[in-house]
């Protein structure tokens, strides 16, 4: 068949027949696979084209002819300008039907012996809204006055937020209060990493329950101008309890490896059911607490410990899922790659007087394996990657060391229906359930159960 013609800034109406992993609306004109962000299912849209490719094509839509009963109107003004949130545009039920069917399709493509009614509904949020306790925003400077935000969707334009509606109030008015400060005197800002010297982000994040609130200047340098008067001014503000700064000259890290306390506390303090938890600069400890709540009981569930088993927890970060585990399992051993996250972990056991626990910095699967040698043989593993999924070093040990129960946390659905495909050589799904870890937006985490499959 002939390519057709299709040029930038043609315009046609377009049937909407589904969403794509990223939220964007797909259709297809004279065949030709089309994505358009911001509009849904089952829509007719003018559409103007954004972008030609020789197998798709991208466009925006100009106007809704025909509207979806799951459209709303986004409350945040800047929703269709800043690439912060994706499904706003979405009611919340419907958002969470799209996780749980994003799972579903990617089954599916990936492991299609997989049955789709493994997937359970979402977990949602009662108020999807203000969930958020950490930020970390991008500065720069129009003449003394600093600006802090995100970037409109692919492209350098920094939208100023003096408001976002997923992030808690207190690291907004607090992330407005340093911007104030760093105006009024003037501090340097690096914009441009490779020629500037400066501050490049504002990172405030709040302890939902003590309301302790910790702010870190990313700076390429620790030597900023007035950095003793900022300093006093920074720590004025109402319950900042932390101040510091995270040194990183690459461009491509959101964060450096060294962060310098310069007065007050060297954690903030934060409840996580039943734990307290000192959380650190640069720790990846969950920013949304309630369902972070929601994720470790099921994770917890999905183990059904009845007291007797040991547990393993691959990529433990700081701890959570292992101290709330150890509740009811006989010994638990968790393992990560980040020393700091070990440290948090284990000052976190000993500060909830959990005694069966214990933590080690490693490469998560040879500690399984050392762990293994040294007679600690689990009966049940969890694991939690990136985004990446697996590597097929991991998926082959975890399919020769075959535990009765093996929890697998997932937070891309394609990686992890693609592992599946080669798990369940050993391991039976018994269910999937999505938990929606960050409303507005197309993440999705999900807690597998899988279970070892009859001995040969």
């Amino acid at each position: 068949m002939k390519d057709i013609e299709v040029k930038v800034g043609q315009k046609f109406p377009l049937t909407i027949k589904r969403l794509g992993i990223n939220g964007e609306g797909i259709g297809y004109f004279k065949r030709k696979i089309t994505f358009v962000p911001d509009a849904l299912p089952g829509e007719v849209v003018l559409t103007q084209v954004t972008k030609v490719n020789q197998r798709y094509l991208e466009g925006k839509v100009l106007k809704v002819r025909e509207r979806a009963p799951e459209r709303t109107n986004p409350p945040c003004p800047v929703f269709f300008l800043c690439g912060g949130c994706q499904l706003q545009h979405m009611t919340y039920d419907a958002q969470l039907n799209f996780k749980q069917q994003i799972i579903i399709d990617s089954l599916e493509k990936y492991a299609g012996h997989v049955k789709p009614g493994a997937v359970k509904p979402t977990i949602g949020m009662q108020k999807p809204f203000r969930y958020r306790s950490k930020n970390q925003f991008p500065v720069e400077k129009s003449g003394r006055k600093i600006r802090a935000g995100l970037y409109k969707e692919q492209s350098n334009t920094l939208i100023d937020l003096d408001e976002c509606i997923v992030q808690d109030k207190r690291t907004m008015e607090t992330t407005q209060a340093v911007k104030v400060i760093m105006s009024e005197l003037n501090i340097d800002v690096a914009k441009n990493v490779n020629k500037d010297e400066g501050v490049r982000s504002i990172m405030t994040r709040v302890a939902k329950h003590s309301d302790d609130i910790q702010v870190i200047l990313v700076s390429t340098t620790r030597d900023l101008k007035k950095l003793d008067l900022l300093t006093e001014r920074i720590m004025r503000i109402p319950n900042v309890v932390s101040f510091g700064l995270n040194i990183n000259d690459d461009r491509d890290l959101l964060l450096g490896e060294e962060t310098v306390i310069l007065d007050g506390q060297q954690t903030i303090h934060e409840t996580l059911g039943d734990t307290e938890h000192e959380v650190t600069a640069d720790s990846a400890f969950p920013i949304n607490i309630e369902q972070a709540e929601v994720l470790y009981t099921t994770i917890f569930e999905a183990a059904d410990l009845s007291g007797s088993e040991n547990v393993a927890d691959l990529f433990c970060g700081a701890g959570g899922s292992s101290l709330k585990l150890a509740q009811k399992a006989c010994q638990v051993r968790g393992a990560d790659f980040n020393d700091q996250e070990i440290i948090n972990a284990t000052y976190s056991a000993a500060e909830n007087n959990i005694d069966n626990v214990l933590f080690e910095t490693g490469e998560p699967v040879d500690k399984l394996e050392q762990w293994i040698e040294d007679g600690f043989f689990p009966d049940v593993i969890l694991i939690n990657p990136n985004r990446s999924g697996l590597t097929s070093d991991e998926i082959d040990a975890i399919i020769e060391i075959k535990p009765a129960v093996f929890i697998y946390i997932s937070r891309n659905p394609s990686t992890l229906a693609k592992d599946l495909a080669h798990l369940t050589r050993a391991f039976t799904v018994e269910y999937i359930q999505p938990v929606d870890m960050f409303p507005q937006t197309t993440q999705v985490e999900a807690v597998v159960k899988l279970t070892r499959k009859k001995r040969l």
